[in-house]
């Protein structure tokens, strides 16, 4: 697979989440505890979409992205890691979520300098808004 810049992996035995910020020219796999580590590859749709495809509203002078329509679970073992924007010139504004906080996030951006916006599930992975 040819690595390309803000591909995720995770491993699956320790749960490592690994963010390529430079791909270089080899075509090497990223491993983990000994093993190959599962790429994330940007999810849209599917059963599960309603609780993972963040929501994007305007909210004064930024955003708020609430992940999903309906609200996913924030628990111990099932929760939103991180919710991510990327605007159209580059920046990358992300938030760390942790079990029992709200699924959601506020950035002070416009909703025009908006390239990308994606959020990542522990067990589901990782999701985007088309």
């Amino acid at each position: 697979m040819e690595l390309k810049k803000m591909m995720m992996f995770r491993c699956e035995d320790c749960a490592h989440v690994v963010e390529i910020l430079f791909a270089g020219p080899c075509g090497c796999d990223m491993e983990c505890c000994g093993k190959k580590m599962k790429f994330l590859d940007e999810k849209a749709k599917d059963g599960a979409g309603e609780k993972h495809v963040p929501v994007v509203e305007a909210d004064g002078s930024g955003i708020k992205i609430k992940v999903g329509e309906v609200a996913h679970p924030m628990e111990a073992d099932h929760w939103i890691q991180i919710i991510e924007v990327v605007t159209k010139d580059g920046y990358v504004i992300r938030k760390e979520l942790n079990p029992g906080d709200a699924p959601e996030a506020s950035f002070y951006v416009s909703m025009d300098r908006i390239e990308t916006v994606r959020e990542l599930c522990n067990k589901h992975g990782l999701w985007v808004k088309e």
